[in-house]
């Protein structure tokens, strides 16, 4: 059984919850400012953001490894759940940063102003952004976080947001008013990539898209001693996360000891191999044939 790391991940989301809030402030109050349509649509992006961590919150809160009576197979899927809904988040920001660029184009936009201090203070932004997106990727690979390593991508795609922005600002200093609204298209599309990559990424989970090929199960199982053929081979779950395998094994055994005993052994290779895991096996006599390696 996989081990329940739901307190370090709500430990990142709450530090990283904190600090989104207080870089979609500064963003809001330097947008308002300087009158900057991709800054303000960047900082619409970082209300996704802080709305990300609460939802990954909550999501974490119900995702225990760990089965109860009316979830046997545990609640992991509710993190990979609480990913989809980030990806929610950022389809919806990317159409509303679409929408505010196209009525600034038709209606026409006021005079984007920038001084200095308030550039200093987006370069204070961005490096709270790459903080943000190291620690989280950081830690969600070491505890196997799918929710802190979708935040983490999303939070990453904020930092090339938020470059992107200052370089258009600092045009725009120099005179390119332009720039500001030309760069709100490729903020757009940006935030529009990282809520594909994560749905792409969690998606398969959710569907029982199948883990591990089953030939390669196949394979292990034929080198156990007393193991004639498997067969109707199926796997589930998320590798390095939790798998679950079920099989059909036909084994040469005089008893039922016997075949436990050869069962059991082909359990322990596999869990050396893909654990965490949980793995059901139907034993068949050595008589029986059957060339489907998988459904």
């Amino acid at each position: 059984m996989t081990s329940d790391n739901r307190a370090a991940v709500r430990k990142v989301l709450i530090i990283t919850l904190l600090l989104n809030i207080f870089v979609m402030v500064l963003k809001a109050v330097v947008g308002n400012l300087t009158g900057s349509l991709s800054l303000l649509a960047d900082a619409l992006h970082s209300v996704t953001d802080s709305a990300n961590n609460i939802l990954g919150l909550i999501a974490s809160r119900f995702s225990s490894p760990k089965p109860d009576r009316d979830h046997p197979y545990g609640h992991l899927k509710f993190e990979a759940v609480g990913a989809l809904g980030i990806s929610a988040f950022l389809g919806i920001a990317c159409f509303e940063i679409l929408q505010g660029a196209v009525a600034a184009i038709i209606n026409g936009g006021k005079e984007v102003k920038i001084s200095p201090p308030e550039l200093w203070l987006l370069l204070i932004v961005l490096g709270v952004n790459i903080f943000v997106a190291f620690y989280e990727r950081g830690v969600g690979q070491r505890v196997k976080s799918p929710i802190l390593i979708a935040d983490a991508k999303h939070t990453m795609s904020d930092i090339w947001v938020t470059i992107s922005v200052i370089a258009g600002l600092i045009g725009v200093w120099l005179g390119f008013g332009w720039l500001d609204l030309v760069l709100a298209f490729p903020v757009a599309l940006l935030v529009f990539w990282s809520g594909w990559t994560v749905l792409k990424e969690n998606l398969p989970w959710l569907v029982d898209e199948m883990a591990i090929a089953p030939e390669v199960i196949h394979d292990i199982a034929l080198c156990v001693p007393g193991v004639v053929n498997c067969h109707d081979i199926a796997s589930r779950g998320v590798l390095g996360r939790q798998v679950f395998i079920e099989m059909h094994l036909i084994v040469d055994a005089p008893d039922v000891e016997t075949a436990h005993r050869i069962t059991e052994e082909v359990e322990r290779r596999l869990e050396e191999r893909f654990s965490p895991v949980r793995i059901l096996i139907h034993v068949e006599p050595p008589a029986y044939q059957s060339n489907h390696i998988s459904f």
